[in-house]
């Protein structure tokens, strides 16, 4: 992966087919391309596909509530991970979100995804809560994390 190629793009129709193949490859509770298809286009969301090398490398989705961005999803192609795209990722819908208005951000991630946890706090996020039995597959728990004074974020 050349990260000097790396560009985001809005999520559009013709990502769909790809987004949905890695997003079942990489979860256990896969969203649908319908759940995908309703984020084109929605007012309070920020959907970005990252390409590398001319291809689909991985995604991230939140919402705007008011004053905070709540991550929805985050998901980098399996033979991408653990070279930084990750953070870049969540970076970049950080900025876009503090652009329209966001002070804060938030998400919920699996207690058992150390990498992921890893990833958030290396961004300044904290854990605040746990969600017991959050996720229906497998009822494993949830940890909320937080993230405050992206105002301040010059990442």
């Amino acid at each position: 992966m050349n990260l000097a190629t790396l560009r985001f793009e809005s999520l559009r129709a013709e990502h769909l087919k790809t987004i949905v193949e890695i997003e079942r490859a990489g979860q256990s509770a896969p969203w649908s391309e319908a759940s995908f298809r309703n984020e084109i286009g929605h007012k309070h969301a920020i959907f970005l596909v990252a390409i590398v090398d001319g291809e689909i490398a991985g995604y991230v989705g939140l919402w705007l509530l008011i004053d905070e961005a709540h991550i929805t999803t985050v998901m980098v192609r399996a033979d991408q991970r653990q070279k930084g795209l990750g953070a870049k990722l969540v970076c970049e819908a950080l900025r876009r979100a503090r652009d329209r208005g966001a002070t804060a951000a938030t998400l919920e991630v699996r207690s058992g995804n150390a990498p992921a946890i890893r990833l958030y706090e290396s961004l300044g996020f904290e854990s605040v809560a746990t969600r017991k039995r959050y996720y229906p597959d497998n009822n494993e728990d949830a940890v909320v994390m937080w993230l405050y004074g992206l105002e301040e974020l010059n990442r």
